[in-house]
């Protein structure tokens, strides 16, 4: 009979995922080898290598891995609803574990030198979340809520470029209240309004 579960290289990458991330968020990512991760995670070092080509690669599929699991998308019907889930479920997963500032800290420095691991880092983990937040005003969008998408990713850019601005520079919390306030702002900018309800009427 079969042994049920994943596949044991699937397991062995999981296991190297949740290890490099622990250690980052806990040692601190500049501390951590590649050696140290596969000697906790018991697997051999050529292994890591064949999978990935570097440890902040490692550390950055962790980090995608992670957000996959713990950040929720809502469907509300309400684009100010959508964005304040989407935003506090974002914050939150970043804030529930000790060192998990600090990790994403260290994944902006390294794209600041490393122009390969930059663009990886932009279109596999950047890029993805800025694509979530316009597909709920997209969504909007499409039900009436919003008249226009012209102006989309200058709206994207100042969720994101607070939750960065906060993240690097350490000048405010990253909390369901901050999410909630630019859920407003970017409501309020896109000029969103319920379904069947128009501009003139609301005035």
């Amino acid at each position: 009979m079969p042994h049920a579960g994943r596949p044991r290289s699937e397991q062995s990458r999981c296991r190297i995922l949740q290890t490099a991330l622990r250690l980052a968020r806990t040692r601190g990512y500049a501390n951590v080898t590649m050696d140290e991760i596969a000697s906790e995670a018991g697997a051999g070092k050529q292994t890591i290598y064949r999978w990935w080509r570097s440890k902040a690669e490692v550390v950055l599929d962790a980090l995608r891995e992670n957000a996959r699991v713990e950040i929720v998308i809502p469907d509300t019907g309400s684009l100010r609803e959508d964005v304040a889930g989407f935003l506090s479920s974002t914050f939150d997963a970043q804030q529930r574990r000790t060192g998990m500032t600090r990790v994403l800290q260290a994944m902006m420095a390294e794209a600041q030198h490393d122009k390969d691991f930059a663009d990886l880092f932009r279109d596999s983990f950047i890029e993805p979340r800025r694509e979530t937040l316009r597909t709920l005003f997209a969504r909007a969008h499409a039900r009436g809520e919003v008249r226009t998408l012209d102006e989309v990713d200058l709206w994207i850019d100042v969720a994101f470029g607070v939750m960065w601005y906060r993240l690097l520079a350490d000048v405010g919390p990253l909390d369901a209240t901050l999410a909630e306030k630019l859920a407003s702002l970017l409501s309020e900018a896109s000029g969103a309004h319920p379904k069947g309800v128009t501009t003139a009427a609301k005035k």
